[in-house]
């Protein structure tokens, strides 16, 4: 499995990307889409949404289970993946590129820095 350095990840194996401003393009990572098996829905959080570091943000039903996707960083919903209402096999094929969940607004992106680095992840998941 490959992590890209361009993003940090968390602990439950979300990752989050700056998109270059103060927006946080969140997923999940390859270890996590592989452990939950093949993906059939992807509950996302509505516009506007408040979310809360560490706290549940989405939810995905697989054909093993239903599993809670935390939140990586505190901010706002304001943009979500709407290509995973009809193809939620997107966080399977492709999840660090279009099987995003959400873009989420920051205060500023500190919040990222709590997060591991790319080479930290894959330690703890290997």
């Amino acid at each position: 499995m490959h992590y890209p350095d361009d993003r940090k990840y968390a602990e439950s194996h979300e990752w989050a990307r700056s998109d270059g401003d103060t927006s946080v393009r969140v997923g999940i990572s390859d270890y996590a889409q592989d452990a939950l098996g093949d993906i059939v829905f992807v509950d996302l959080p509505p516009l506007g949404a408040t979310t809360t570091a560490g706290e549940p943000l989405a939810e995905v039903e697989s054909t093993k289970s239903v599993s809670d996707i935390y939140a990586p960083v505190t901010g706002t919903v304001i943009a979500v993946n709407e290509a995973l209402d009809a193809s939620p096999e997107l966080v399977n094929s492709d999840p660090f590129g279009e099987g995003w969940f959400v873009v989420i607004e920051v205060a500023d992106l500190s919040g990222l820095e709590s997060l591991l680095s790319a080479a930290d992840y894959e330690s703890s998941v290997t």
